[in-house]
């Protein structure tokens, strides 16, 4: 179809392309638009869908090695020798290298790496690398690393953070365990709201230890041209990865090319490299030849990152008219040896709700385990667990709907920032909508009855023993407004077929889908003809690693100002060409009008595309308005069936209600939403690293088979998404905030919500597995006993 259709489609539709305001002008928002927020497919989704396209983990190049790692066995340990004699000699090997090959002599600290060497000698958590292989097939190197022998000096070890600051904890950091000081936030007089309150309710809460466990595996191929290294990877972040491994290796920026075209899946353990593509590197030099790298599944659960594991108590104040009165957090967690692993755990604590006293007091200590890496949005679904629950309790024990409350304590501005503005704020919307479109009311009041009905007949398992409840649970993200640095450019060739060149990586959100469609929007042109050039350090202009929700409001403004820079000299030189002033003229797709005059030009008659063969628009990403915080909001709500006899908890239905501004993108909106929703049911019911902490410390549950993900028996068929689309002109000139990380945060929270709604008992741990259910309903039964 050409382009004349695309503008008569527009005009069919009452829509008008958008005004392409002067030179140096920000361009106005979006009202009626016809690509922009449409349920439209995804632009690569044919060679997703058929295999043709390319991911890392799928690079053949001719002569490749593959490579493999030794690693430590024990969570603790010294490296006492390291004979690698029987692995040079196999047949197939070309190469071995340890922390005495010169060039593998590497201090692993750049740029918050996890510190040590890139191979340990002293190593401190299992699955620290020691060796690595390079040989002609995996299995050969796989063969090789089992000839290395290794023997080693096992030395105590800490394995939980609950243990870390025990008077008989062995001391595994000089200096203590503890890293670093612990992080308090005061506001107000915590003390003094208590003693307002009518009602206060304390709790201790633990969220398991989640583990990163993409379905794509991390690795990467490496190959050297002369001095020029590539490296194919799955990454979030092509860029970083350059930057890094250029700071490893001591080579220039424009040395080292990174391509990550596709990569499947990340959610934060991508946003930075592994040692793994050091070490390709390093094999493929030592060798002559590209060498592949890509981890085992169980690699990967070992040492490719998690959501630390957390201890929360929480005490909230509330008066009877439903106001919040204080707040107080006081949490631990670790996020391995290096890293500190309580980081934005109170966030919600300090600006979810409206409370003039709050105080958090986080503390991380050191554990010989897996670090932690950034975890769909870090800290917050541990917070929402705590905080969450509590206000429900609090809602039963002053009798105000759950939902109520959270309206009476909703937020206008940002208290954790100082009281800097929201751009918007749609949690109101959020919990009202979101309610009415659930149907809260009426499923409160038919599970109430059920639960009513059990109860009076002793709650002790028996007939009907399957009850149903309904939780709900809010939420805000502590960024996702974006901003600085990225880099978009635009370009048009002679015959008005068009090209998008950003650096952002596509990490499976549809970020290919959501840039086409604003440059669509702005040309009037449909998605098919725009061909996108992302991730290559080589051939792309900057962008830093997707992740955060920050891509689409990042990446985004700065298609549009691309894509309307390109329009402005387009215009330019019409104007020229028809001599007819530029604020005359009017872009319309295929032809540029002349307001006023039955008069156009093709455009690709302009005279000085045609001699240029292309023009090319460039837009950059500027800074955030001031004096504004720019954060999307969500609330979740959800029903559940609790089996009494067997604990087990079934979901059955599920809302997401998100204010993220604009919609970009319905069907990508929709499949993130029912994304971070599974990722949230795992969360909350299923998933759990489990270390032998009484004994060796080692990880028990480093595979698929025993680490429990949730699938499409634990996800409902019943899932909503439900866009709330405030018109937001003031966090960027496409109107949209982040959407990966709110679409997860409160899911859990808002199913043990229906828990006790369901049966009257409250999940202070994660997962809420069916023994913790159990457990729950047993200790209930005690104490009714014991009140008799």
């Amino acid at each position: 179809m050409s382009a004349r259709d695309d503008e008569r489609l527009y005009h069919e539709q009452g829509v008008t392309l958008p005004e392409t305001p002067p030179p140096s002008t920000d361009p106005p928002p979006w009202r009626e638009t016809l690509t922009v927020g449409k349920r439209r497919s995804r632009v690569d989704g044919y060679e997703r869908l058929s295999g043709a396209a390319i991911y890392p983990s799928d690079m053949q190049l001719p002569g490749m090695l593959h490579a493999a790692f030794l690693r430590c066995p024990h969570p603790h340990a010294k490296l006492t020798s390291l004979d690698t004699r029987a692995a040079r000699a196999l047949p197939g090997v070309h190469a071995v290298i340890d922390d005495t090959t010169p060039e593998a002599a590497i201090d692993w600290n750049y740029q918050g790496g996890e510190g040590g060497r890139l191979f340990a000698g002293h190593c401190r958590f299992e699955g620290a690398p020691v060796a690595a292989v390079a040989a002609e097939t995996p299995h050969i190197a796989r063969e090789a690393v089992e000839a290395i022998v290794a023997e080693w000096e096992v030395l105590p070890h800490v394995s939980d953070a609950r243990d870390a600051d025990a008077e008989d904890a062995p001391r595994i950091r000089d200096g203590g365990n503890r890293i670093g000081e612990p992080s308090i936030y005061t506001r107000g007089d915590v003390a003094q709201g208590f003693a307002e309150a009518d009602a206060v309710v304390e709790r201790d809460f633990h969220t398991a230890c989640e583990l990163h466990t993409p379905l794509e595996l991390h690795g990467c191929v490496a190959a050297w041209d002369g001095l020029d290294l590539t490296i194919w990877e799955s990454t979030q972040g092509c860029f970083r990865v350059q930057e890094q491994v250029a700071g490893y290796l001591d080579l220039p920026l424009s040395r080292v090319r990174v391509v990550g075209h596709y990569m499947g899946g990340g959610f934060g353990s991508k946003l930075e490299t592994g040692k793994y593509a050091v070490v390709a590197a390093l094999l493929a030099r030592r060798t002559g030849r590209p060498v592949k790298l890509v981890l085992t599944r169980e690699e990967t659960m070992l040492v490719c990152g998690n959501r630390p594991a957390n201890s929360m108590h929480m005490k909230v104040g509330v008066r009877k008219d439903g106001t919040l009165t204080a707040i107080e957090l006081t949490g631990r967690g670790s996020g391995g040896f290096w890293r500190g692993g309580t980081g934005l755990v109170d966030w919600l604590a300090k600006d979810l709700y409206a409370c003039p006293n709050v105080r958090t007091e986080l503390t991380s200590w050191a554990t010989n385990a897996g670090n932690q890496r950034p975890f769909r949005a870090p800290g917050h679904p541990q917070g929402s667990w705590a905080l969450e629950q509590v206000l429900d309790e609090l809602a039963g024990t002053i009798g105000i709907d759950p939902v109520e409350l959270r309206l009476r304590n909703v937020p206008g501005e940002s208290q954790a920032r100082g009281g800097v503005p929201y751009s918007s704020t749609g949690l109101a919307e959020c919990l009202r909508d979101g309610a009415r479109e659930f149907g809260w009311e009426e499923a409160r009041r038919r599970t109430r009855e059920s639960r009513e009905a059990w109860l009076a007949r002793g709650g002790n398992g028996g007939a009907p023993h399957r009850l149903r409840g309904v939780g709900v649970g809010g939420c805000v993200w502590v960024a996702g407004g974006g901003g600085p640095p990225a880099t978009v450019l635009v370009r048009m060739y002679a015959d008005g077929s068009v090209t998008l060149n950003m650096g952002a990586a596509d990490i499976g959100t549809g970020t290919r889908t959501v840039m086409a469609s604003i440059v669509a929007e702005e040309l009037g042109v449909r998605l098919e003809t725009i061909q996108v050039e992302n991730a290559d350090t080589g051939t792309t202009a900057f962008s830093g690693p997707s992740g955060g929700s920050k891509t689409v409001p990042t990446d985004g403004p700065a298609t549009r100002d691309a894509t309307v820079a390109l329009k402005q000299q387009l215009l330019a030189w019409a104007s020229e060409q028809l001599d007819t002033p530029r604020e005359n003229l009017r872009y319309a797709g295929e032809f540029i009008e002349v307001r006023g005059r039955d008069q156009r030009l093709k455009v690709t008659d302009v005279e000085r595309l045609q001699r240029r063969r292309s023009v090319v628009g460039v837009g950059h990403r500027g800074p955030n308005q001031e004096g504004l915080a720019i954060c999307p909001f969500a609330a979740h709500f959800c029903e559940v069936e609790v089996d009494t006899l067997t604990g087990e908890v079934r979901v059955l239905r599920f809302l997401g209600a998100q204010d993220s501004g604009r919609v970009m993108s319905r069907k990508t909106f929709d499949s993130q939403v029912y994304g971070g929703i599974a990722m949230g049911i795992g969360f909350g019911l299923t998933e759990e690293r489990v270390l032998d902490r009484g004994q060796t410390g080692k990880l028990c549950n480093k595979s698929w088979h025993d680490y429990k993900l949730p699938t499409a028996m634990d996800v409902p068929a019943d899932l909503v998404s439900l866009p709330i689309e405030l018109q937001d002109d003031r966090c960027n000139n496409i109107g949209a905030k982040g959407l990966g990380e709110p679409v997860t945060i409160p899911t859990a929270s808002a199913i043990a919500n229906a828990i006790h709604d369901a049966c009257g008992v409250w999940i202070d741990d994660t997962p809420a597995s069916p023994p913790r259910v159990l457990a729950a309903l047993r200790r209930q039964r005690d104490r009714k006993e014991a009140r008799r």
